[in-house]
């Protein structure tokens, strides 16, 4: 499993879309759908958030926590008109919304999502959530102890505390900052081709 960063609600930034903006009120309906308690609420939102991140990054991605941003506001969005029929952890519908963001953004041709989320069962959403964290397990479990403690140890945090945590991981590993973004995006270069030959051919087609 991915680490988890406490993040209080109030250091959650409100973040916007093209044709849409993220409000207060929609931001909080979202958070007393994951939890009727705050903080729970806020620390299941970083934790979608940091895993949509991670998922994206080690498929190549270059802007991933923007890719991770939209797509959370886009099920933001439509979430009046999902409250009633979306049951479960949002993450691989999000995911799956992130990655069509990715593609569009490399203009690849892509499948649009159903405008209808029921079009989506919940059995492709649970089977497509376990189908990721299998092959995440698989990749992260083919790497030696070391860099899979390192790739994983560098996603820990936010923002300056992210910055600084690098800083003093390098300090430790006795190496540059630029050295270590290098090593970790060496391993981390291992686990998207290891995630694309795991996932490239087994998504549902109604995913796509």
């Amino acid at each position: 499993m991915l680490p988890v960063h406490a993040t209080p609600f109030r250091s959650i930034p409100l973040r916007a879309m093209k044709d849409w903006q993220l409000t207060e009120e929609s931001f909080n309906l979202f958070l007393s759908w994951l939890s009727l308690d705050r903080d729970a609420a806020g620390r299941k939102y970083e934790d979608i958030r940091r895993r949509v991140i991670f998922m994206l990054e080690c498929r190549g991605c270059t802007d991933a926590e923007d890719a991770a941003d939209e797509a959370i506001n886009r099920f933001i969005r439509r979430l009046p008109e999902l409250m009633e029929t979306y049951k479960g952890d949002p993450y691989p519908y999000i995911l799956v919304v992130a990655r069509n963001i990715q593609h569009e953004r490399e203009k690849k041709q892509v499948v649009p999502l159903p405008e209808n989320i029921n079009e989506l069962r919940a059995d492709q959403v649970d089977e497509f959530e376990q189908l990721v964290q299998d092959c995440l397990d698989k990749c992260l479990g083919q790497l030696d102890t070391k860099n899979r403690d390192l790739l994983l140890d560098y996603y820990l945090n936010d923002k300056q505390e992210k910055i600084d945590f690098r800083k003093r991981l390098a300090r430790q590993l006795g190496i540059a900052l630029n050295a270590l973004r290098i090593r970790v995006h060496r391993i981390r270069s291992t686990v998207h081709a290891c995630m694309d030959d795991c996932l490239g051919t087994d998504i549902p087609a109604e995913m796509e």
